[in-house]
């Protein structure tokens, strides 16, 4: 039989007859290594491990632990779930099912079921890991064959229909599902795998709220049992610190039905709003920003110029003003586009920043609102700057100082990605290779280490995204510095050089929160609502112990107010022990007892929200400290 050579990663290759599977290779290996893995990479297509190769090729071996083989495994999982569901209720009829981040999903229709049915699913997922059901590849030879053997599932006739010829499914026994594959050898691979169900949900098909409402089922699934209990430990630890019930509890924002997926802030929450506000704003005056306003509605024209009418329309909102067509803005880079062209510029002035904490609306569908985090209305902390092309490597560092300055001040851990050109780019090539050079260098110069993601970048130029590591080692994308070639083209934006002639700007594209709205939200889970001093809507409390100590306690107040301090009173006819709980609970930073020893000596008795006493200080002293804790934002 003919021979074939099989490389691997290490460099080392070895000859095999023509047809072996990746499931022999691993086998020729070592037996261990055969248990192991469970599905294959072979020239950067993942197969199943009994797939045949019938040439030279490389070949990486995956085991669950990998990307790519959890992806498989996740993909399965979703198989069993479907299988399962089948067997317990036949008239159900399954759509499509999914990987996602910790696990998978499957959409059904006709599955009439509640949360309380989940344990019943789950069990019977574990009777088909022990029945050890092979997975079988299944090529259908025609699309008449293929629609067929799904003839009574209008979901799988519509794939099948837009897929055309080549289609294949996979059969466990008594289920077979339309797919492509690939899928681990058989079910018995979860025994040592750890998963389970979470959740049910309403999804429209295909995502779209024209079509029938589904059944989604929301699954788990992690390499091992061990990796799967971290997880739902984190995830516990994780409802505790949920921004949306901690919101409630602190009194901070609150959603309602009259404006869905718009926040009001309260006043404590308004109170973190603006500090976070203010303290980007200082930072940019120090570095020369103009801050600037723009209308929230602007003409249809501008959105069809700048290419958002094309990209956003869906997610706009629109009215008419004295019957022009006008939209709400979803960004805020074209009204300073706007700004810029109001006058000529000179290479003298640039770079020429612009910095805006602009309210924009986005029109997202009902079921993907989450509290802070996803939202309708939203404030972005967003800033242009306008440079020509030798000043990109400098403009960038000086953006990456600043959001470094910015996660900092917050405690936070973050990783840094630099996505490059995509296939379809608009602007010349050789600009593109000066923009991700001068990215490149700017980090490297900055000493940050990034991962490069090719071919990933907007189509008007390439980025850097900071990810930043929340308390429980969450990773959120929040900042990025996008370069624009696109939007200076298309408004014509131009600087006169200093050899007298016009030129084209670059535009970069900067925010650092991101959204306000979610970095608050990401603030409050980070925290646990247990926020440093400076940014506490709730920093120091007085409790006097009884009714004649409340003037005293009253005065004190007002002297700390005035110094700056956020300051309550509370003078409610419940117990001490009582009234220094709730201050805890309600995380205030700092909780004054003033009695009869406190009133003579002119003193308060110090403790924080997590149960130190720290004794008898005159408040005078005390708001010192406090105002210096402040300012250096401990």
């Amino acid at each position: 039989m003919t021979k074939i050579k099989i490389s691997f990663p290490d460099g080392n290759s070895k000859e095999y007859e023509q047809g072996v599977t990746p499931l022999d290779v691993a086998k020729s290996i070592s037996e261990g290594l055969a248990r192991a893995v469970i599905a294959a990479k072979v020239d950067d297509q993942v197969v199943d491990l009994t797939q045949p190769i019938t040439k030279n090729t490389t070949i990486t071996l995956l085991k669950p632990e990998n990307e790519e083989g959890l992806y498989v495994l996740r993909h399965s999982c979703a198989h069993l779930l479907a299988h399962a569901v089948k067997r317990l209720y036949p008239k159900a009829k399954p759509t499509i099912g999914p990987p996602i981040e910790h696990g998978f999903y499957y959409d059904f229709d006709d599955l009439p079921i509640t949360n309380e049915d989940l344990p019943k699913i789950e069990a019977e997922m574990k009777k088909i890991i022990k029945e050890n059901i092979p997975a079988e590849r299944l090529e259908h030879k025609t699309k008449k064959d293929a629609l067929d053997t799904y003839k009574a599932n209008k979901y799988k006739i519509e794939m099948i229909n837009e897929l055309g010829e080549g289609a294949s499914s996979y059969k466990h026994k008594d289920f077979h599902d339309l797919c492509r594959g690939p899928h681990v050898l058989s079910s018995k691979v979860f025994e040592k795998v750890g998963f389970k169900l979470d959740k049910l949900a309403g999804a429209y098909w295909r995502g779209d709220e024209k079509n029938k409402m589904l059944t989604r089922i929301y699954g788990f699934c992690f390499a091992t049992k061990k990796e799967l209990e971290a997880f739902l430990t984190l995830r516990e630890e994780a409802a505790k610190r949920d921004h949306r019930k901690l919101g409630q509890q602190l009194e901070l924002f609150s959603m309602h039905d009259e404006a869905p997926g718009m926040p009001f802030f309260h006043d404590n929450g308004y109170f973190i709003f603006m500090t976070l506000k203010e303290f980007m704003s200082d930072e940019m005056r120090k570095l020369n920003y103009g801050l600037v306003r723009t209308p929230l509605i602007l003409n249809k024209q501008l959105w069809l110029q700048s290419g958002h009418w094309d990209h956003y329309k869906e997610n706009m909102y629109f009215t008419k003003i004295d019957q022009n067509e006008v939209a709400v803005k979803p960004m805020n880079c074209p009204g300073h586009i706007l700004m810029y062209k109001t006058k000529r510029h000179s290479y003298r002035e640039l770079p020429m920043k612009m910095g805006e904490f602009g309210i924009v609306h986005r029109h997202e569908l009902s079921g993907v609102l989450s509290g802070l985090f996803r939202v309708r209305c939203f404030t972005q902390d967003d800033a242009h700057v306008f440079c020509t092309n030798e000043q990109i490597k400098d403009s960038i560092k000086e953006l990456i100082d600043l959001t470094a300055r910015v996660y900092d001040a917050f405690g936070f851990e973050y990783r840094v990605e630099l996505s490059t050109r995509p296939d379809k780019a608009m602007g010349d090539p050789k600009v593109w290779e000066l923009a991700e050079a001068s990215l490149g260098e700017a980090l490297k110069e900055e000493g940050i280490n990034f991962q490069v993601n090719e071919g990933d970048g907007a189509f008007y130029g390439p980025k850097i995204d900071f990810h930043v590591k929340d308390a429980l080692g969450r990773s959120w994308q929040c900042g990025t510095i996008q370069l624009d070639f696109s939007m200076p083209e298309k408004f014509d934006l131009t600087y006169e050089g200093a050899d007298s002639k016009k030129h084209r700007p670059v535009m970069i594209h900067r925010a650092i929160y991101g959204s306000l709205e979610r970095f608050i939200g990401i603030l409050i889970e980070h925290y646990a609502g247990k926020f440093p001093l400076w940014i506490s809507p709730r920093q120091v409390r007085v409790v006097p112990i009884s009714d004649r100590h409340a003037k005293y306690a009253e005065d004190i107040a007002a002297e700390m107010r005035e110094a700056g301090l956020r300051v309550e009173v509370d003078a409610r006819a419940e117990t001490v022990n009582k009234k220094v709980r709730d201050a805890q609970l309600g995380q205030v930073n700092y909780i004054l007892v003033v009695g009869d020893k406190e009133l003579a000596e002119g003193t308060v008795n110090v403790r924080t929200r997590d149960n130190k006493v720290h004794g008898a200080k005159k408040h005078v002293e005390l708001t010192k400290e406090l105002l210096k804790e402040i300012a250096e934002r401990k």
